[in-house]
């Protein structure tokens, strides 16, 4: 082999060496992007949470509740330890006192309306009565619930005995 040959494979190498090592470093330097940590979006959402945080410790109670004295979903008597009697009333002889039977409720009745007509010994009156969820056409002498009984229509008011008790029970026209 010749010399210049050598040379010549030597000098095209170290070429071809450089050229190799300039494409893989680069010439200029790297310039570092810095992306923003956080837009103005961001930075709105970050101070509204911290205002909400603010909020919801401003809202908590400053102290827990303590138990309720008393159940409002149950009936009973107060503790006797919490009643305040009245001295006159804790010196007072105890008396038996017997409970009266409640009175029972009066079935809601309503005179409606009263209907005529013509008869030989005067007007046969009809009274419309309304109760109990029905509507009653009764005549002098009819029955009303079980426990009434019509004794008189007039003009404008109807009179009903009680059956239990014979009282008197009036229903007037409004």
């Amino acid at each position: 082999m010749n010399v210049k040959r050598v040379a010549m494979i030597v000098s095209v190498g170290a070429a071809f060496v450089a050229w190799l090592a300039g494409a893989a470093t680069p010439s200029r330097p790297i310039v570092q992007i810095s992306m923003p940590r956080q837009t103005s979006i961001e930075k709105r959402g970050a101070e509204l949470a911290t205002e909400i945080e603010r909020l919801h410790e401003r809202l908590a109670p400053a102290a827990a509740p303590s138990a309720p004295g008393r159940n409002l979903f149950s009936f009973r008597a107060m503790a006797a330890g919490r009643r305040a009697a009245p001295a006159a009333a804790a010196q007072a002889p105890a008396a038996i006192v017997e409970a009266a039977p409640a009175p029972i409720a009066l079935p809601a009745l309503k005179l409606s309306g009263i209907g005529e007509d013509p008869g030989p010994d005067g007007p046969v009156r009809v009274a419309f009565i309304a109760g109990e969820g029905q509507l009653f056409m009764v005549n002098e002498g009819g029955t009303v619930t079980p426990r009434y009984r019509v004794a008189r229509i007039s003009a404008d008011v109807v009179e009903l005995i009680d059956v239990n008790d014979n009282s008197v029970r009036r229903l007037a026209l409004r």
